[in-house]
């Protein structure tokens, strides 16, 4: 490479003597030649990739067709300038220049292609469960970091500035803000974590260990916020969510919810009328799914009732509280109609009565 570069700039020097005309010559071939490399990619390669069925390829030419065109331009003007053989400073100053545009320019094409590369993986959650689409900005902010940090080093490296003081510095000071902000990274990764493993999302019903129950309405990087059914919001940081266990209502194959109604009746009844009732009110019912259908289960024989326990599902957890209402209402209605008794619970108190002396009588 270097030997074709100094067999070009002996023949500019053959063709023009001056060194200034040199230096445009030097400009016009190279901005020659980024035109040619331009058309054939623009033209040639984007004619050919059309063909085929997949777009990556195409969004990959549109990122690096500019960045290969200025790179040449700027490749163009460092021979320049070097061929003008100005004062130390001034070419450095210049060629230092040259670089750091080259440099940032590359970081923008890097940090594009690798948000491409983020979003094409995220669609496959199922091969990649840590890259999702609620996670693509978290990773997106990541990468960009990352580039910008590369493009710093590498232009520091072009105007000859001492890394390894920056970079014993930036670690003293990454440690200390470690340690100063431990429970706010502590936040954070559980926060990518739950985003990641996700066992809970937006609009779920959970109840936390502590009796919490409510809708998740914001899952953010440092707290998960929970709306109750009282319209009270509350806050949990991340570290703990990650922590407890969590009993998501709304999680499963489907978000129906089972309602269980437990009713007693009196001995003596015909509990297989109790258990038609039971399910005729469950079917008469607008808000109770037909399918799975509505069951009654004989629990147990109670010191005062015989237990009964009406099981059927809501389409949402949410609706757990109405239908259960409407459900006990129309029960106890039906009851009352049919002459089905709900006993009060019974207690036999046997007195025994101890015979009085007459002398305990005087």
């Amino acid at each position: 490479m270097n030997y074709s570069i100094d067999q070009f700039l002996d023949l500019v020097a053959q063709i023009v003597p001056n060194r200034y005309l040199q230096s445009l010559l030097i400009i016009v071939v190279f901005a020659l030649l980024a035109k040619i490399v331009d058309m054939i990619m623009t033209r040639f390669l984007e004619r050919l990739l059309k063909k085929t069925k997949f777009t990556l390829d195409e969004q990959i030419l549109e990122i690096f067709d500019r960045p290969i065109f200025v790179t040449i331009m700027l490749f163009g003007l460092a021979l320049a300038t070097d061929r003008l053989k100005l004062s130390q400073s001034v070419n450095f100053v210049t060629l230092s220049g040259l670089k750091t545009v080259a440099i940032f320019l590359w970081a923008m094409a890097l940090a594009r292609f690798l948000n491409l590369i983020i979003a094409l993986v995220s669609r496959n959650d199922m091969r990649f469960t840590l890259i999702q689409e609620r996670t693509r900005p978290l990773f997106n902010n990541l990468c960009m970091t990352l580039v910008v940090a590369l493009a710093l080093y590498f232009v520091m490296l072009a105007w000859n500035i001492n890394v390894t003081a920056w970079m014993a510095s930036a670690g003293i000071l990454g440690l200390a803000i470690s340690f100063a902000a431990k429970d706010t990274l502590a936040n954070l990764f559980a926060g990518v974590f739950i985003l990641a493993d996700a066992p809970y999302k937006l609009g779920d019903f959970i109840v936390l260990d502590s009796g919490e129950r409510g809708e998740v309405i914001h899952i953010g990087i440092r707290s998960t916020r929970i709306l109750t059914r009282d319209d009270v919001e509350i806050t949990v940081p991340n570290s703990i969510m990650g922590n407890v266990k969590i009993t998501n209502e709304t999680g499963g194959p489907s978000e129906k919810y089972r309602i269980r109604i437990k009713v007693g009746v009196a001995y003596g009844l015909d509990i297989d009328h109790v258990q038609a009732v039971l399910l005729d009110v469950a079917k008469n019912n607008p808000e109770v799914c037909k399918t799975p259908p509505a069951r009654v289960r004989f629990r147990a024989f109670g010191d005062s009732s015989l237990d009964h326990e009406l099981l059927c599902w809501v389409e949402k957890p949410v609706l757990r509280g109405r239908v259960s209402h409407a459900l006990n209402t129309e029960i106890y209605k039906r009851f009352q109609q049919d002459g089905i008794e709900i006993p009060f619970p019974q207690r036999d108190v046997h007195i025994k009565s101890a015979a009085v002396t007459p002398e305990a009588a005087q």
